[in-house]
């Protein structure tokens, strides 16, 4: 409850600040037009009231502490080097202080001129005419429609990168089992019958017996077949396969006491108390592939790509033989996208700039040490239709076999993904605590998920509605 009280603090905070904001606003509209005089004083120059031959300095703000900030600082001077129009300073903010600090700038008018944005803050803040419209920022490029955060017919904010949801495995459990590895094609992915009976051969006991057997010993497991990641915002992926979802399409509605949804959500839950396959876990922790495939206690893992990177290459040179997948499915075949955003804030005096400032940030070149070693994945669409742009990008030691990888993750981001709910529903970030209360006791059998959720909609939609 500590989190859900921080949240709720955060969210009075917010409102408060945006209420001041209205009459904050300098002569730059919402939508980053400029008013006729602010027009007139800037004639003749791009943008702005730099005069003629100073450079444009932009302020960038991101999360972190001094290290974050002098390794992005050392990317923005690589830009500043690269022309002799712009110049960029890094702002580093902690990340408990954010959105907090954003909030206070904005009252004084003292935004940054771009900046890193968390995904649940986006909607929110557009709704108060905090970004400008991005959706020319890629012009002559294709980025992946699924990566666009929109508000009022505009695109706000583009991921910086591409993440999906898949299903890691270990290569050596399945072996030892004599069991075939998780499809890679989505047109032959798993059911979600198949993935549990599946587990259940995987998950073994202290003697040897699996899950399947008479006499298997459910208080003495030493090897689970699967784990399914709990975090609120993955759940919604199997809300969706089964024909529910959190909220209606345009994110207006509140639908989760949908019996689709909460029949979904006790599937996952049901793997550790019904079917006996899979650990504990409590939905508040993010470090689901460390604690189960990396361990060598879990056959399959749901998971981010992401994890490529930021553990399993290290867990891949020590010795673990992973492999990656589809998610199997319940009736619909889906895995949903995010990624971290960047914007362009409405104060700025610099819109022109500011865009491409960001668009040298947000280029392949400049992406690629994180891309090539999997912890990101391209945003545009021509390094999942072009093969020799695929295998660029996919070809290297820090991957899965190419085929494997192409099929499970760049065919399978094509032609199954749905946006996080982040992109397009508001108080997204009280809600998620919200329910991640509620659904506190189902984990350990305490309640069901229909008692949880119907039991609790008067606060999940106070919540979903930002009361």
């Amino acid at each position: 409850m500590k989190v859900l009280k921080k949240v709720m603090v955060l969210l009075l905070v917010v409102a408060m600040v945006f209420g001041a904001m209205a009459c904050s606003k300098d002569s730059t509209t919402s939508d980053g037009d400029k008013t006729t005089s602010q027009q007139d004083k800037d004639s003749g120059k791009k943008s702005g009231d730099t005069k003629t031959g100073e450079k444009v300095k932009l302020t960038f703000s991101i999360w972190g502490g001094q290290d974050e900030q002098a390794n992005t600082q050392a990317v923005a001077d690589k830009f500043n080097a690269s022309q002799d129009r712009i110049e960029v300073e890094v702002i580093a903010i902690p990340w408990e202080n954010y959105l907090t600090k954003l909030n206070s700038m904005a009252t004084a008018n003292e935004l940054p001129d771009t900046g890193m944005m968390m995904e649940t803050a986006v909607i929110p803040y557009a709704k108060e005419g905090m970004f400008l419209d991005v959706s020319d920022m890629f012009a002559g490029q294709e980025v992946l429609d699924c990566l666009a955060f929109k508000y009022d017919g505009k695109v706000v904010a583009y991921s910086s990168a591409n993440e999906i949801l898949l299903l890691f495995y270990n290569r050596d459990m399945f072996d030892a089992a004599g069991i075939p590895y998780p499809p890679a094609d989505a047109a032959n992915a798993w059911t979600w019958d198949e993935f549990v009976h599946t587990a259940k051969l995987l998950t073994l006991d202290a003697n040897g017996k699996n899950a399947t057997e008479a006499g298997f010993d459910p208080d003495n497991i030493v090897q689970y077949g699967c784990s399914v990641e709990n975090l609120t915002w993955q759940l919604e992926v199997w809300a969706l396969s089964n024909g529910g979802g959190y909220f209606s399409e345009d994110g207006k509605e509140l639908i989760i006491d949908n019996p689709a949804t909460i029949e979904a959500i006790q599937k996952v839950a049901d793997l550790y108390l019904v079917d006996k396959v899979a650990p504990l876990s409590t939905g508040t922790t993010d470090d689901g592939i460390p604690r189960t495939i990396i361990t060598g206690k879990v056959a399959m893992a749901t998971n981010g790509q992401w994890n490529i990177g930021t553990c399993l290459n290290t867990a891949k040179k020590e010795g673990l033989n992973y492999g990656v997948a589809v998610l199997p499915y319940m009736k619909e075949k889906v895995t949903i996208c995010t990624g971290g955003p960047t914007v362009v804030f409405s104060q700025t005096k610099h819109p022109e700039e500011a865009k491409e400032w960001l668009r040298w940030y947000n280029s392949i070149e400049n992406s690629w040490a994180l891309i090539e070693t999997g912890t990101w994945m391209p945003i545009f669409e021509e390094y999942y239709t072009n093969e020799e742009l695929t295998r660029k990008w996919v070809e290297n030691e820090a991957f899965p076999p190419y085929d494997e990888y192409k099929s499970a993750v760049i065919d399978y981001a094509l032609g199954y993904t749905k946006q996080a709910s982040w992109y397009y529903t508001d108080n997204i970030d009280n809600f998620y605590a919200v329910l991640g209360s509620v659904l506190g006791e189902v984990w350990t059998g305490g309640t069901t998920v229909e008692k949880a959720i119907t039991g609790n909609m008067d606060v999940l939609r106070d919540a979903f509605e930002g009361k």
